[in-house]
């Protein structure tokens, strides 16, 4: 079994290097769905963002220690934290099982840019390149809000746990 200390962030240096290592994930997810949004096939851009945020989503997740499985394993009053923390700050998918339809529900908040990037595609040259800029901007802002909500809640855990601590040093020694 893993230790708790591999499953959540346990200092705000572990935390930045986390951010930094997600952010580079996404970077090359977006890059792929830029790619993939300049061939003119209906759809394909559409389906490719759907099962790259399928696979980044989780594994941002996975880093931050906030799959539904590593809550899981947290002693329970690290597991009430977490989920005091994700109802106060977490995003839709912290915490949860994604899903295609969850995924879906995302993206259509950043439809109009989805949209566009649609009828973009038709246009010759300049319009497969603003298709490509779109998409890369859509997946980068699903993907950057979904690691600012990560972050929020693993740093409100290390906030509450370090308050913890300092005020009832008994309670440190249990965890």
């Amino acid at each position: 079994m893993e230790s708790e200390a591999v499953l959540l962030p346990s200092s705000l240096e572990d935390l930045e290097a986390v951010k930094r290592r997600c952010k580079s994930m996404l970077t090359k997810r977006a890059v792929a769905s830029a790619s993939v949004s300049i061939i003119p096939l209906p759809g394909l851009d559409i389906a490719t963002d759907v099962g790259l945020l399928m696979q980044l989503i989780p594994e941002i997740n996975r880093q931050f220690g906030l799959t539904p499985e590593q809550i899981e394993r947290l002693k329970p009053h690290r597991k009430v934290v977490v989920y005091k923390a994700i109802v106060a700050f977490g995003g839709a998918f912290i915490g949860r099982v994604v899903t295609h339809e969850l995924i879906m529900a995302t993206l259509k908040s950043v439809g109009l840019r989805l949209t566009l990037k649609q009828a973009s595609k038709y246009l010759p040259i300049a319009g497969q390149a603003l298709s490509a800029v779109l998409s890369f901007g859509a997946m980068r802002y699903v993907g950057v809000q979904h690691i600012s909500d990560c972050a929020r809640v693993a740093a409100q855990v290390l906030g509450e746990e370090k308050h913890m601590a300092k005020h009832c040093p008994r309670a440190e020694r249990v965890r």
